[in-house]
């Protein structure tokens, strides 16, 4: 008789976190697998100020990975963004599903593009990525941090705190307000966070009901291109609050094509950067992301890296 009691489903409680959270869950009970959803506050839920200020890496995440370890949930649902490349001990992201879209968007409280915003705009984000490829084009601009959930930030740009701010199109999508979505900044501008519009599905190793439950859901071109970037990241060692951005893909979106990377790496200013592609097959997606690393490191990507720690 198959196990009927409920996986017990652990995510943040922000209404995003709460979208991502239901959709596995919907998906689980098509096939017939009852879940429980459990909320779960992290440090990055309940601390103010900029995520540099206490840490950053695994600020969303850690609470909700020693609840996994501790048996008091089954499953986690995780944005792929915040999820540290750092391995955990007894857990495993057992599946990917398919990623929205992966950039990022300008939201501006007048329409105006990036490139015909105002001298010495005001532009809000908590993201040194975003923060250094917008300096790198519009160095006149002035970045200013924001925190909150999606709708809190928006609320700001419209009060008339920031001219514009820079969000994730995932997120504005998942949310139902795609009507928000004025520029969608092109990734020769703006290259995405590692893993940014993908959920990472995270389980016990030694959990194979969980495991079984969540792997079809796996999504093989998501999860292959996501591996190369975080791949990319961890050989870095940048952590999440180095100015790092990565955004692999299949070509023609066939496993049987090539497998195509594109990263950069830039100085907290935005006045260097340095950028690389790499091309190969899927099955070397772990070994493309390092590669492309010790490309760029030999390339003097490393003191970018160590001024940003």
């Amino acid at each position: 008789m198959a196990d009927e009691t409920p996986l017990r489903l652990g995510t943040r409680g922000s209404p995003l976190a709460r979208w991502q959270a239901d959709w596995v869950a919907g998906k689980l009970r098509e096939q017939g697998v009852a879940v429980e959803i459990v909320l779960i506050t992290t440090q990055g839920d309940v601390k103010t100020g900029p995520l540099a200020s206490f840490g950053g890496v695994g600020v969303f995440t850690k609470e909700i990975q020693r609840a996994l370890l501790d048996g008091r949930v089954d499953l986690a649902v995780h944005s792929l963004k915040d999820l540290p490349t750092e391995p955990i001990p007894g857990l495993k992201v057992a599946a990917v599903p398919p990623r929205e879209a992966a950039g990022d968007v300008l939201v501006t409280r007048d329409g105006v593009s990036l490139e015909k915003l105002p001298q010495g705009a005001r532009v809000g984000t908590g993201s040194t990525r975003r923060r250094a490829q917008l300096l790198y084009v519009r160095s006149d601009l002035v970045i200013e941090d924001i925190r909150g959930n999606v709708e809190t930030r928006l609320a700001k740009l419209d009060a008339g705190e920031y001219d514009a701010i820079v969000l994730a199109e995932a997120g504005l999508t998942r949310l139902g307000m795609r009507e928000r979505i004025q520029h969608v900044l092109p990734q020769k501008i703006m290259l995405p966070a590692i893993g940014q519009g993908a959920l990472g599905l995270e389980t016990r190793s030694d959990d194979p009901r969980s495991i079984a439950a969540v792997e079809k859901l796996d999504d093989p071109l998501t999860h292959r291109a996501v591996v190369a970037e975080r791949s990319f990241l961890a050989t870095l060692r940048g952590g999440c609050l180095a100015p790092v951005g990565a955004f692999a893909f299949f070509e023609g979106g066939n496993l049987e094509r090539a497998l195509v990377l594109e990263g950069a790496i830039l100085s907290k200013d935005g006045r260097e950067c340095k950028r690389g592609i790499i091309k190969a097959g899927g099955e070397w997606a772990v070994e493309m992301g390092a590669e492309l690393a010790k490309v760029l490191l030999a390339d003097g990507a490393q003191k970018l890296i160590d001024a940003a720690r």
